[in-house]
């Protein structure tokens, strides 16, 4: 049922809030009964007198009476409902004929509060199915950069930030000093983190496959049965000048590009490296213990007291190796 507001005798105050009922008549009297007069004439704005509820939109103001502001309406006679412009992101809508037409700009949950105001509820259905059909389940939607940095600077450095679970999947976080923040669980798939300092950061069971981290810091990580598959690592450090070893026990680095990476002291037992490309790169004292490392190349790669015991070591290649390696117990 439609609302209209009145005002008396031409004033812009005291207005009042009257129901549109079925007849003008029954307006009138209604009008009457608010203001305690007899109400006879109702005009608008500019002084044309209303004689057709239809095209009742608001009152205004008028004089000897009350006056009413129709809908507006456009060269082919389409009703304008255009109450707040900036509401609708500022896109005016039409009626035609009882459906609704409008533009990709318009914001529909917007004009569904207009057609409940002004009582169009034939419109209802088809305006809730259409914002039913625009929405997308918010959960699975992965976080932006600018989600990432807005979070960054409402953070206050002493606070922890946890990202535990949280879908990051092909975001740029290129970069961006992420130190110490929880990323357990979270979905980093084709992330892009190039020169991104995750030092510190735990990635455990995260899901870093074909992520882009060429030159990342991750001294002291915790990447523990995480699947870096397929990622690109080429030139990350590693080792921690202050002792602090990174944990990758158990990750998947099938597939992975380590080339020319600082990986000393690092805890690499039984990860699968198959067919992982690790030339050039510093092994010193790392734990390979019970990895996979079937067809990966570690040429040039420093291996110097690296603990080996039971990995498998089938068609990796060993060329230009610059320290001799005890590899007793290992499957070649």
């Amino acid at each position: 049922m439609k609302r209209v507001i009145l005002f008396k005798n031409g004033t812009e105050v005291n207005g009042k809030v009257v129901l549109v009922t079925h007849s003008l008549e029954e307006l009138l009297t209604s009008a009457g009964a608010k203001f305690s007069v007899v109400a006879k004439r109702l005009f608008t704005k500019q002084g044309g007198e209303i004689d057709d509820l239809k095209l009742i939109r608001m009152f205004a103001e008028g004089e000897n009476g009350f006056i009413m502001t129709p809908s507006n309406v456009d060269k082919n006679g389409a009703y304008l409902i255009d109450r707040s412009p900036t509401y609708f992101e500022p896109v005016l809508n039409y009626l035609r004929n009882g459906q609704l037409i409008f533009d990709s700009n318009v914001n529909p949950e917007g004009v569904l509060e207009e057609a409940r105001f002004f009582g169009i509820e034939s419109l209802v259905p088809q305006l809730e199915t259409l914002i039913q059909s625009n929405q997308r389940p918010c959960d699975n939607v992965p976080l932006t950069r600018r989600d990432v940095v807005k979070a960054l600077i409402l953070t206050p450095y002493t606070a922890e930030l946890r990202f535990q679970g949280v879908n990051l999947a092909g975001s740029d976080l290129s970069r961006l000093d992420l130190r110490y923040i929880n990323f357990k669980f979270a979905c980093l798939h084709g992330c892009r983190m190039v020169g991104t300092n995750l030092s510190w950061c735990s990635l455990e069971r995260a899901d870093l496959s074909h992520a882009q981290l060429e030159g990342a810091q991750l001294l002291g990580v915790k990447m523990l049965c995480a699947n870096a598959e397929g990622a690109n690592l080429r030139g990350c450090n590693f080792e921690d000048p202050a002792g602090s070893r990174a944990n990758m026990e158990g990750v998947n680095l099938k597939g992975a590009d380590l080339e020319g990476s600082n990986m000393a002291g690092v805890n690499l037992r039984v990860a699968t490296l198959k067919n992982a490309n690790l030339q050039n790169c510093d092994l010193r004292a790392a734990v390979l213990a019970g990895s996979d490392l079937e067809n990966c190349d570690l040429s040039g790669s420093d291996l110097h007291e690296a603990n080996l015991r039971g990995a498998n070591l089938k068609d990796a290649a060993f060329e230009l190796m610059l320290t001799p390696l005890h590899m007793s117990q290992t499957i070649r």
